[in-house]
């Protein structure tokens, strides 16, 4: 009966293996823990104990493939049954519409997009909120030879990261990338109409894209749900106090040159830009 039962648990751990094996995702997902007793007997469990080990299983939605019918833009795609998709943890430039023109690098991003993924199967992964406001699915996409899509738009300058707690997989993995691709000046990296602007002058910044400013905050200021990094009396940056957390304490952005990329919002004369990820600033 020993010799059944080592056998039997033998057998489980091998499915564990190709299960995980078979995924082109990294282990992030669902987890299960394994104990072994006193006696040699290994048991798994979903629920953790003091001497249990993890092991990682990917999430269901990741194990199944789905056809690309067609790409929007290079951010978001449109799979077979006209599901939609928005990448997760990036934004590429807008294409053009009937209102407006497209913006620097936004056809380059869905040409690219279009010749990698139209007609292809791929896998899908999820985070913790899995749809957005226009009801579009989010999720990371790779092929199935295991292309991390949303990463490649980003090494290759084709996208920018833009995180969005609590969606936060994979981020530290972006963020690397999206610092090459800088350095390298890839893409949008080496467009003038993304080039750093003097947050002091925002006003005269004609454009609704996602922008870089640069420029030295003087004070802060606090509320029930926001807290303010104030440049000048009408030029601010915002945080939602639910996500502090992830930041250093804002004084230590005072007096200091810093990045800040993002999108202006603008009511009457008042400038902000809103910020939910410290990658969005950078200390000079």
């Amino acid at each position: 009966m020993r010799l059944y039962n080592q056998s039997l648990t033998f057998i489980k751990l091998i499915l564990v293996i190709l299960v995980i094996s078979a995924t082109p995702f990294s282990t992030q997902g669902n987890t299960i823990y394994k104990s072994t007793d006193a006696a040699g007997q290994v048991t798994y469990s979903d629920t953790p104990t003091p001497d249990a080990k993890p092991i990682y299983l990917p999430s269901t939605s990741s194990l199944t493939l789905h056809q690309v019918t067609a790409v929007l833009d290079g951010d978001t795609i449109i799979l077979k049954g006209n599901q939609h998709i928005r990448l997760l943890g990036i934004n590429a430039p807008e294409t053009d519409t009937r209102y407006r023109e497209a913006e620097a690098g936004g056809i380059v991003a869905k040409k690219w997009l279009q010749e990698k993924l139209t007609g292809v199967k791929v896998y899908l992964e999820h985070d913790q909120l899995k749809t957005d406001h226009y009801n579009r699915s989010l999720a990371h996409v790779r092929t199935k030879n295991g292309e991390h899509i949303n990463l490649i738009l980003v090494e290759k300058g084709l996208a920018f990261v833009n995180l969005i707690p609590p969606n936060l997989r994979h981020a530290d993995t972006l963020i690397s990338a999206q610092k090459r691709a800088e350095k390298e000046k890839l893409g949008i990296w080496a467009y003038p109409a993304y080039a750093p602007f003097p947050i002091t002058q925002i006003a005269n910044k004609k454009t609704r894209s996602w922008q870089r400013f640069y420029g030295k905050p003087i004070s802060i200021k606090r509320s029930k749900k926001y807290s303010r990094l104030f440049f000048s009396s009408n030029i601010d940056v915002r945080f939602e106090n639910k996500y502090l957390t992830l930041f250093p304490s804002l004084e230590t952005y005072l007096n200091k040159t810093i990045e800040v990329r993002g999108w202006v919002s603008r009511r009457n004369d008042h400038y902000s830009i809103s910020i939910q990820h410290p990658s969005a600033i950078v200390i000079h």
